[in-house]
Formats: C-alpha cells, sequence, structure tokens
C-alpha cells in the first residue's frame, strides 16, 4: 500500500506553488466542462505559463499543444498529470527526461512505480492533490464554490 502522506506534504506543496512559472499539463481537455481545462484555465488566470500536452489537439487554452511532454522546447517546472494512473510511470520517464522540477498528480492519479521513476530522477512527487485546490488553498482565494468570486466583501454595496 502506497503511503500517500508522503507526496502530500503542506510545505512541498507550498515550494512547488511559489518557485515554479511554467506548467505542462499532460491530459489537457479543450473541453470547457472537463477539470483538466478549468484547472488550466485558472493557472492561467494566476499568472502560471500552461503548456497543454494532449496528442489529440493543436491548440488549447490559445496555447500550442504538444503531443508528448519530450515535444515541448521550453523547461517546464511542474508537469500536472490529468491521466489514468497506469499512464503515470512513462510520464514520470519524461518528467525525468526534460528536468521538470515537480511530477504533480491530479486527484485519483496514484501510482507507485511512477512516484518511484520521478523521485530517483530527482523529481519531486505531488500525488493525489489537485493544483488549482492547493493554489487557492494556499494564496487564500477558496471560495465555498471551489473558484474566486472576487464579490466577497464585508462592504454593503451602495453605503457609504
Amino acid at each position: 500500500m502506497i503511503d500517500l502522506a508522503r507526496y502530500q506534504d503542506p510545505l512541498t506543496i507550498q515550494r512547488v506553488l511559489h518557485t515554479a512559472s511554467t506548467i505542462a499539463i499532460v491530459g489537457l481537455s479543450n473541453n470547457e466542462l472537463r477539470a483538466s481545462y478549468f484547472v488550466g484555465y485558472y493557472l492561467r488566470r494566476h499568472g502560471y505559463r500552461v503548456i497543454p500536452v494532449n496528442p489529440r489537439e493543436t491548440e488549447i487554452l490559445g496555447q500550442k499543444c504538444y503531443a508528448s511532454l519530450l515535444d515541448v522546447p521550453e523547461p517546464v517546472d511542474v508537469v500536472n498529470v490529468f491521466r489514468a494512473p497506469d499512464a503515470l510511470p512513462g510520464i514520470a520517464r519524461d518528467a525525468v527526461a526534460i528536468g521538470a522540477g515537480a511530477l504533480w498528480c491530479q486527484f485519483g492519479v496514484i501510482n507507485e512505480e511512477g512516484a518511484r521513476i520521478a523521485e530517483d530522477g530527482g523529481v519531486t512527487v505531488i500525488m493525489d492533490r489537485c493544483l488549482k485546490v492547493e493554489h487557492a488553498r494556499y494564496v487564500g482565494r477558496m471560495h465555498w464554490l471551489g473558484f474566486n468570486t472576487q464579490r466577497i466583501t464585508s462592504v454593503r454595496s451602495g453605503l457609504q
């Protein structure tokens, strides 16, 4: 049984969030109703450079889409994974090959072999956590609906 707690350390999560600027999202969908699209959109709004990685698309969120991490022509700080757990070992190998700083596996993307490959290659692993949720938690923008409405205030509208 995999010990998920070792891949969910709050200080590690905060360090990754605060030092990253470029995030490659493996499995990013062009479908606005998919969680990966919402996360990518959120991250772009919060100043991250988002690089889509999906062999079935050519452009997502206005960015060129790459078929594989190995095709991405620039350094990647975080590889964020929205794929089935059995795809993780291959993605971890690619993350090591491109020198990524962290491998971030979304909710349910749990694979011990993939984590070991990444760690052995010097890549920080965060597993079974949502990058958007953790960003919102530590930046203080979490609303009960799961996003920042920018409308919550203690000041009543129209009162001076």
